[in-house]
């Protein structure tokens, strides 16, 4: 997920991948201590899936009573499947 976005983006601009990196990681970082920082995703209306969004991809989250799972790294304009961030069968 993470790997094939900079791949994409280092394919063209190696130093914009390095800084968007940077702010994805610096951001999912941040949820250990704002867990609630990202929005709810408007597809599922859950309040424990949420997502952050780092320009142009959306990172979906679970966040449970005490830890934060990263679910995936989406580019904005692709649709994906909503059931690989259902997984869990709630």
């Amino acid at each position: 997920m993470l790997a094939e976005a900079l791949d994409y983006i280092s394919a063209e601009r190696p130093a914009a991948a390095l800084r968007w990196v940077d702010d994805v990681m610096q951001q999912s970082r941040s949820l250990a201590q704002f867990p609630d920082r990202g929005r709810m995703m408007p597809e599922l209306q859950r309040p424990e899936i949420r997502e952050l969004l780092v320009d142009p991809y959306r990172i979906p989250y679970r966040r449970d009573d005490d830890q934060v799972t990263v679910l995936a790294v989406v580019h904005a304009r692709r649709a994906f499947d909503l059931t690989d961030v259902m997984s869990d069968g709630r």
